[in-house]
């Protein structure tokens, strides 16, 4: 396979070509060698192409996940691994903290400063979306000389302590790793489909349609309660004077994939600019064209960041993040706060580069968009015999949500995983998103019609299973 230094399905050590061979006891082994906390599937994957991986006993598993959404131009993209094989000969690591840059990061560089808001002009580079995050607090408290940050219910931001601790979509993300760090306090996020507002008024289901991403986003009203809850907690939680900044994702990613109503996005501009806090816009998940533009925020008036942070999909799966902040934020750090071993890649960046002209060059913010609203159409379909409650996101990051077959709006515990798995024996991989029963698609971004077809094919038939027909 091109770009692999082996066939596919090849074995290099006793312990592998066993797991080709072994079945379980095989699999047993392997992963007793790995700490437990990382939650791991039976699969071991031997090579992928596209949207489609290949496993070690030759099962070809259409991919929903690719990566939680970092393979944005597909597996194994052509381009991509042309740049890591032809830069790898030239220079495989040029330390950021001694070199003034190398010639890949000139060249994305440029190629950031063509799709990157205009405001938003110094960079970092870094090698994940938790350090992106952590780093972006540091400059936050530095440039601010304030300490709190400010989170939402739902967010995820990461698994290191900093970026841990601005984390709340799940508890098992940050149970037992306490004391964390402080100063970190958390404010509602606008969740319209629970809004117990909305459940109570007379017309709320009115306020709310099934698929706002594809109707009426503009439309939609909010009751303002989280917003008002926000100025509150600078009153009562978090005085202005103590506060640096307000981390946000622009679609919550692994909070379950929640867009904001119309007016969210300008009463954090309107209280950052009021308080001189600063506003990080995180784009780990919902960045690189991932929703059909550049950067999720781009979808939502009134978000403009101080910081914006990304990762993930920005180098095709390899390792690979960084932030932008606008032009006066990087003064007043020393030089040598800020740096790291891997940081700015050279690998990293010759993959980025080939990521984004692909992506340009192939249209695939077109793609996205077009097929986001046939994968929109298919789940809608769905709505008519199972209990999905909700469909939301923008582009290719779409998420489903499960009601009660009540007709309630809280689903029994484990739906959403009972559905992943379902998909997963017939051979699709797909993930959950959230505390609330959701399943979310997260495919390239190079997709095609005949992809999403098939994965609605395969999702109806777990539908049936789960739910019964």
């Amino acid at each position: 396979m091109e770009g692999c230094s082996r066939a596919p399905g090849e074995m290099t050590t006793p312990l592998a070509s066993a797991v080709r061979s072994g079945g379980k006891d095989a699999l047993s082994k392997v992963l007793s060698r790995f700490i437990p906390s990382v939650a791991k599937s039976e699969l071991i994957a031997d090579h992928a192409k596209g949207t489609y991986v290949w496993t070690v006993d030759g099962q070809k598993h259409l991919d929903m996940a690719c990566g939680i959404g970092t393979m944005s131009t597909g597996h194994c993209h052509p381009a991509v691994v042309k740049a890591i094989q032809e830069q790898a000969p030239q220079m495989i690591h040029a330390q950021q903290n001694i070199f003034a840059a190398a010639v890949p990061q000139v060249e994305l560089l440029e190629r950031l400063r063509d799709i990157v808001p205009t405001e938003l002009t110094r960079y970092f580079f870094c090698n994940s979306g938790s350090e992106a995050v952590d780093n972006a607090v540091k400059i936050a408290r530095a440039h601010t000389g304030k300490q709190n940050i400010i989170s939402f219910e739902n967010s995820f931001h990461g698994r290191t302590y900093g970026a841990m601790a601005l984390t709340n979509s799940k508890v098992y993300y940050r149970q037992g790793f306490g004391p964390l760090m402080p100063g970190t306090p958390v404010a509602p996020y606008p969740y319209c489909l629970q809004c117990k507002v909305r459940q109570a008024a007379p017309n709320g289901d009115s306020w709310y349609s099934l698929a706002p991403s594809i109707d009426d986003y503009d439309r939609r009203i909010c009751c303002n309660g989280p917003q008002e809850a926000l100025n509150w907690m600078l009153k009562q939680q978090t005085a202005p004077g103590d506060t640096a900044a307000i981390i946000v994702e622009p679609i919550l990613g692994e909070g379950g994939f929640l867009t904001p109503p119309p007016n969210f996005f300008p009463t954090l501009r309107e209280l950052c600019d009021k308080h001189g806090m600063l506003l990080i816009i995180d784009e780990v998940q919902s960045g690189v064209g991932r929703t059909g533009k550049w950067w999720g925020h781009q979808h939502f008036p009134g978000a403009e960041a101080d910081i914006m942070l990304f990762a993930k999909g920005i180098a095709s799966g390899f390792p690979f993040a960084g932030l932008v902040t606008k032009e006066h934020l990087g003064r007043g750090m020393d030089p040598g706060t800020m740096g790291g071993t891997y940081g700015g890649s050279v690998l990293g960046c010759a993959a980025a580069c080939a990521t984004l002209d692909a992506i340009q060059d192939e249209k695939m913010l077109d793609n996205a968009r077009e097929r986001g609203k046939q994968l929109v159409q298919g789940l809608l379909k769905f709505t008519e015999k199972y209990p999905i409650i909700d469909i939301r996101g923008r582009g290719l990051m779409v998420a489903a949500e499960f009601g009660g077959k009540d007709g309630s709006l809280s689903a029994e515990y484990g739906v959403a995983s009972a559905v992943t798995k379902a998909c997963g024996k017939r051979n699709m991989i797909l993930l959950t998103a959230g505390a609330r029963e959701t399943i979310r698609f997260l495919p390239p971004l190079n997709v095609k019609k005949e992809e999403i077809e098939e994965a609605l094919q395969i999702l109806g038939e777990a539908l049936a299973d789960v739910f019964g027909k």
